[in-house]
Formats: structure tokens, C-alpha cells, sequence
């Protein structure tokens, strides 16, 4: 057993709380900047304009931009090592033990897709945001669940972030599959080598971690000019990281990747993704913004669509002997994780980038307030609910 082995589950809750403690802060920070006199500073540093040119292959991109297409492709990456890892040794190794968090998950992205379906039916350009309330945001989750301390059980933690791993899963198969642009078979083509390329290094058994990020480096570039979301070559980089060392008692270069990257994306990405996204500007706010269907759709699937299908999905799964209640937990404590499910944040924003990003500017609606209103009342009445399902002890 290596050192990332030991506790690990405890290190990455303790993180991914703190994490969310720190996004919460970048994300007020954006808010206070876009409603003061500060504003117009704040607009110019995330549209400032950042290119990278090596030949005749250039990337021109605003500063937001290359956040959203590469941060977030290095979050990616990590999502990617902790899928890998939870499946071929944690805690979704086993069938037993993913049956209720997958139930929940399925529950928790469809019923909110079918509400924002229902509130934007008739306007086409709305309904291209149908996914944003799919999303959980595993680091403010466990962030809420932290300000609660030791009285919450572990296996209600463990239960919410395999839920959350389900729901990225579900995530990333939404963005490879309806959020993609004009395709570019030259640059799919390269792309295409640089996974053959990681193929070959995996089957030579080659360990060291610098291959394999230049060639994710390439491949990553590749995507951003073939019109599949960037984001995704993290994804395909975290599969051929190799999991197990050939020395016995050696250091798996996948969850050595995975440790030296947790820290960099809960500290400093996802805050710097929040800040970035989260400047809404409440100035000329009125009743038709907060009421048109993409926002309240949004904040209903967030609030109520997610509770719903997560509580009842697995309620069923329970009812029809499918799986059971961990232990530790109560049906009160299940349907405040189900509550918590609804805050959406940077995985809804990083969609709803993507949904509405070929819209323009002049749109009534701006699916942000959605996702903090949704987020919100997610996240104070999970707390509430699970705050009385686990009382102080005296």
C-alpha cells in the first residue's frame, strides 16, 4: 500500500470541503466586483485577449475562454483518475456498493432535464440548455456537509461523492455527445493518433508521467480546433495513465498523477473558474429576467428536480430490495444528501458556457442566476434538513 492509499477517502473529503469553502468565496468576490464601479475592470480582465502562437498554428482566445477550454480540461483529467480508480478499486469496485448512489444519480439528472424541458418547450434557443441542472458540485456539497462536522456519518460522505461520480460520468457523456461544434476531420485525425499514441505507451508499460501529459498537451490542441470540447482530452488522457507500476512496491503513476493534481484544481482552478464565471451584474434586474424560463427553469430543476429524482429513485431501488439504506443513515438524512445533490455550481456553470455560448450577449435571460438561486436553496435547505437528521451530541 503506498502513501496515496492511506485515508485517502478522508484527504479527499477534507479537500474537496475546503474546496468548496474557497469557491464560495471566489464566487462572492465576482458577484461584489460585477456590481461596483469595479466592473468595467473586471469585464476587461476576463476578455483579454491571450494568444499562443507556434507557426502557422495559433490559439487566439480571451482570458475566460482559455479558463473554461484549458482549466477545466486539467479538471477533467483529475475527474478522469478518480473515476479510474473508484472503479477498478474503491469504492465502485463492487456492484453492492454502486447500485444506490447509481440509481440516485440516473434520478437526479433526469427529472431536472424533464422540468427545464417543460418550462422552455416552445423556445428553441432555451432549450439548448437542458443539461445545465443535470449537474452536481461535489466540492461545495461536501463543503455544506463539513460546516455539520464530525456528526455526519462517513458512509453518508461516501455515498454523496460516488452520486456526484455517477453524475460527472453522465456529465461528460452529455458533453461528448450534444455540445459539440462544427467538426474538423483533419484535427479529429490528430487527435485520433494521439490516443493510439497513449495506447502504445500504456501497452509498453511506460510509467513516467511526462509522455503522457505532451501527448494529452497535443491531443488537447487538436480537440480545440476539431469542434469536440476541448475539456474532454483530460478525460481520455486519465484512461491510459497506467493504474499499477510493474515494481511491486512502486507508486501507481495514476494516483500519483491524481495526488499531485487534487490540490492545484481544488485551490486554484475551480477558484479561478468560479471568479471567472460568476461576476453577474444585478444592475436593471427585473421580474422578466428571474421569471424566463431558462433561470426559472434552472432554479426549479436545481431545486426541486433534483431532490425529486434523487430521493425517489432511490426509494424505489430500496423498496424493490435493488440495494439498501447505508448504514448510518435515515430516510431523513438520504433526502437531505438528495437536497445537497441540487447545488449545481461550477459543473452547471461550465454547461451552461457551452449551451449558450453561440447565443450572443442581448438574450433577456442569463442561466447563471439560475444556477446560484438553484444552488442556494439546494444548499441551505440540505444543510437545515440534515443539520436536525444529525444533532450535536451534548
Amino acid at each position: 500500500m503506498t502513501k496515496y492509499d492511506d485515508s485517502y477517502i478522508s484527504q479527499f473529503l477534507k479537500q474537496e470541503s475546503a474546496g468548496g469553502i474557497l469557491l464560495v468565496l471566489a464566487s462572492a468576490l465576482a458577484m461584489v466586483l460585477a456590481n461596483s464601479p469595479l466592473f468595467s475592470l473586471y469585464n476587461l480582465l476576463i476578455e483579454t485577449p491571450v494568444v499562443v502562437q507556434v507557426g502557422a498554428l495559433k490559439l487566439a482566445k480571451p482570458l475566460l475562454m482559455w479558463v473554461n477550454d484549458g482549466f477545466m480540461a486539467v479538471f477533467f483529467l483529475l475527474v478522469g483518475l478518480e473515476l479510474k480508480r473508484e472503479f477498478l478499486e474503491g469504492e465502485l469496485s463492487e456492484l453492492s456498493k454502486i447500485v444506490l448512489p447509481g440509481l440516485g444519480a440516473i434520478g437526479g439528472m433526469v427529472i431536472p432535464a424533464l422540468i427545464y424541458v417543460a418550462m422552455n418547450a416552445t423556445d428553441p434557443v432555451a432549450l439548448q440548455g437542458w443539461a445545465i441542472p443535470t449537474a452536481t458540485d461535489i466540492a461545495f456539497a461536501l463543503g455544506v456537509l463539513s460546516l455539520l462536522g464530525s456528526r455526519v456519518p462517513m458512509t453518508l460522505k461516501v455515498f454523496l461523492t460516488a452520486l456526484a461520480i455517477f453524475d460527472d460520468i453522465g456529465a461528460i457523456l452529455i458533453i461528448a455527445f450534444f455540445y459539440t461544434s462544427k467538426i474538423s476531420m483533419t484535427a479529429l485525425v490528430v487527435a485520433a493518433i494521439c490516443v493510439a499514441v497513449l495506447w502504445c505507451l500504456n501497452r509498453r508499460g511506460i510509467e513516467e508521467k511526462s509522455p503522457y501529459i505532451l501527448v494529452g498537451l497535443v491531443m488537447w490542441v487538436a480537440l480545440v480546433k476539431s469542434g469536440v470540447h476541448a475539456t474532454l482530452a483530460g478525460v481520455v488522457l486519465a484512461m491510459f495513465v497506467p493504474m499499477r507500476s510493474k515494481d511491486p512496491d512502486g507508486t501507481s503513476p495514476a494516483k500519483s498523477l491524481e495526488h499531485d493534481l487534487h490540490s492545484v484544481v481544488a485551490f486554484f482552478i475551480l477558484p479561478v473558474f468560479a471568479f471567472c464565471n460568476s461576476g453577474i451584474s444585478f444592475s436593471g434586474l427585473g421580474l422578466e429576467h428571474i421569471m424566463h424560463g431558462v433561470p426559472l427553469g434552472i432554479t426549479l430543476g436545481l431545486f426541486f428536480g433534483k431532490q425529486i429524482g434523487v430521493f425517489v429513485f432511490c426509494w424505489l431501488g430500496i423498496k424493490l430490495h435493488l440495494t439498501k439504506l447505508p448504514d448510518g443513515m435515515s430516510w431523513a438524512s438520504l433526502y437531505g444528501t438528495a437536497l445537497l445533490c441540487g447545488i449545481g455550481f461550477t459543473m452547471s456553470l461550465f454547461v451552461g458556457s457551452l449551451a449558450f455560448e453561440d447565443v450572443g450577449v442581448d438574450r433577456i435571460f442569463d442561466e447563471r442566476l439560475g444556477i446560484i438561486l438553484g444552488s442556494l436553496l439546494s444548499g441551505g435547505l440540505g444543510y437545515i434538513v440534515l443539520r436536525f437528521s444529525f444533532p450535536a451530541e451534548d
